[in-house]
């Protein structure tokens, strides 16, 4: 995954609630169910008062990665489009994972299930 997002930047700059809806609203289809569950679940914690600074820090900075228009590889390209996002992402979970509720998970399922349909 070091080749596809670099560790030393801090992207949590790029990170708002609505460039977030926006980029979940404009690809969903294309990025698909897992990765933006995986947002999902993020953002979900990140609103949790609970969840400690540090931590919403991480994940702003993943979900600030998926909203940048211009990362290592392109949303546009077919495929592998939104790889580094999910790596982005998926790092960020298991950076955090000790302040992932069973509810964050339970209001992101929900939500991909009202937009995607049921399994």
């Amino acid at each position: 995954m070091s080749n596809l997002v670099p560790s030393n930047n801090d992207y949590s700059e790029n990170y708002s609630e609505k460039g977030l809806w926006e980029k979940i609203s404009k690809f969903a289809k294309e990025a698909g169910r897992d990765v933006i569950e995986k947002a999902l679940v993020l953002y979900f914690a990140a609103s949790d008062p609970d969840t400690p600074k540090k931590s919403k820090a991480i994940i702003f900075s993943a979900l600030g990665y998926f909203i940048l228009p211009l990362d290592a590889i392109p949303d546009i390209t077919p495929i592998l489009g939104f790889t580094d996002d999910l790596g982005a992402i998926a790092l960020a979970l298991a950076t955090v994972a000790a302040h992932i509720k069973p509810e964050h998970r339970e209001k992101a399922k929900q939500k991909i299930v009202q937009w995607f349909g049921g399994d």
